[in-house]
């Protein structure tokens, strides 16, 4: 009974929409790591509308998990990370934390037209290999520009990363729950390095007018995200989520 009691406790602690926690405070100069859930097609074109004014000053490194097969979702970051260098280039910042990211590819949660049957397997193999990315990859790696994932090549820096994300944001994949769920276990398990970390912002997609996804619904009603954000007052108006304006550019 005080097994069960405590595992209570212990989960009320650890869900956003019962204990808000606020970031850990960063000295000036501390790398800090941003994970970005990628879907595909318009879910991938919205994320990086809404990373348009990243600062890579601020968010030293990026990580992005793209599902296996999704070859444009990782051409797409990989032109994005070009796109900031080529940014600061023209402010005349500094750009040597630009080339601090990596591209993980994680299996499908569930692929089209997949039976139902077979969907907790895949979901359980998608949620494994999440564990592994947020624990972060063992070296800094990216893919090479002009190559898909099948010819994906890892480049790999002298300086490990170790760290957990700071901050992971979504925005209506499938794979966003599993992430999402995975930080919520590990930080669950109070493993060392998950203390203030891991907080999540959930960005309901542009085209959900009049209700969120299937994605945001499970996420809403099980608390698991620090925010909520919808870019439809009328779904703030009903409680669905926080209304700041339109994000996507």
């Amino acid at each position: 009974m005080l097994v069960l009691v405590s595992t209570f406790l212990r989960l009320l602690y650890v869900l956003p929409i019962f204990n808000p926690t606020k970031p850990c405070p960063r000295l000036c100069g501390q790398p800090t790591r941003l994970l970005v859930v990628l879907g595909s097609g318009g879910h991938t074109s919205e994320m990086f509308s809404l990373l348009h004014d990243l600062d890579p000053n601020l968010y030293t490194h990026r990580s992005y998990i793209v599902s296996s097969g999704d070859d444009f979702s990782a051409s797409k970051a990989i032109d994005f990370e070009i796109g900031l260098k080529q940014k600061c280039r023209h402010k005349q910042e500094a750009t040597d934390v630009l080339s601090t990211y990596d591209i993980s590819i994680i299996p499908r949660a569930r692929r089209i037209h997949q039976p139902l049957l077979t969907t907790p397997i895949s979901s359980l193999r998608c949620l494994i290999a999440c564990f592994s990315v947020l624990r972060a990859p063992s070296t800094q790696r990216s893919l090479r520009s002009g190559t898909n994932q099948s010819q994906a090549k890892k480049t790999v820096s002298e300086t490990p990363w170790c760290s957990y994300p700071d901050l992971i944001i979504a925005n209506g994949p499938a794979t966003a729950v599993l992430v999402i769920a995975a930080s919520l276990i590990l930080r669950f398990l109070n493993l060392r390095g998950t203390q203030g970390k891991m907080r999540t912002i959930y960005v309901e997609s542009w085209a959900r007018v009049n209700s969120l996804s299937l994605s945001g619904k499970i996420l809403a009603a099980c608390g698991m995200v620090n925010r909520m954000l919808v870019q439809w007052e009328n779904l703030s108006k009903k409680g669905q989520g926080e209304f700041i304006g339109a994000l996507v550019q």
